[in-house]
């Protein structure tokens, strides 16, 4: 798939001044650390278990993750985003991987991340990345998806890459149409030109038997 290889690329390019920009993001955009806090309890309220971070960059969010006290680990598509992280908390998991096809078991996590990384995945896609999101949660656990918010193909990306703004209503019928429980919708920066959403799903538990 070529937007893979271009993502990539773009990213092992830009992957030093991309972890330099990014550092100290959750502590600027405190509505965006609360969504991960609460991602990290709901978690925790299910009984905790191995957290996926995919499409983690330099590994900030995982490290915040752990620092939450989930067993938190990342994988992203470029390696130099991957030595960046490793280097970066030396105490955490990371790993190269795509999205697209995940190295994990079935049923094997309680919780999957997706911040701000689908936005590179073209339309006809995400329902596949989504299902590999499904897959690997066991029943119960927990997905977050954060985006920016738009109809526009093409938005302002911080790598020289394609990044697509979706409406969250569109995103929630992709999760449904996935096997999905939509739980909660959080919109941020709605009076911004560039607003952004957090939607929290879950698979849905496995009836008694």
């Amino acid at each position: 798939m070529t937007w893979l290889t271009e993502t990539r690329n773009s990213y092992d390019t830009d992957a030093a001044s991309y972890a330099d920009e990014t550092r100290d993001l959750l502590d600027r955009l405190l509505h965006v650390r609360a969504g991960v806090v609460l991602f990290a309890d709901l978690v925790r309220a299910i009984g905790g278990g191995p957290v996926a971070d995919v499409g983690c960059g330099p590994g900030h969010t995982t490290a915040l993750l752990r620092e939450l006290g989930a067993d938190a680990f990342g994988i992203d598509l470029s390696p130099a985003m991957i030595e960046i992280a490793r280097r970066e908390h030396p105490g955490a998991r990371f790993e190269v991987g795509s999205m697209t096809a995940l190295e994990l078991a079935d049923d094997s996590l309680a919780g999957v991340l997706a911040w701000w990384s689908l936005i590179h995945i073209p339309d006809e896609a995400v329902p596949g990345v989504l299902e590999q999101f499904h897959r690997v949660l066991r029943p119960g656990g927990v997905l977050a998806v954060g985006f920016h918010v738009g109809d526009d193909e093409h938005g302002d990306q911080p790598v020289r890459t394609y990044g697509y703004r979706r409406q969250p209503s569109r995103v929630a019928d992709w999760l449904r149409e996935a096997g999905f429980a939509v739980e909660a919708q959080h919109l941020l920066n709605p009076d911004e030109p560039k607003p952004g959403a957090i939607l929290f799903a879950r698979r849905p538990a496995a009836p008694p038997r």
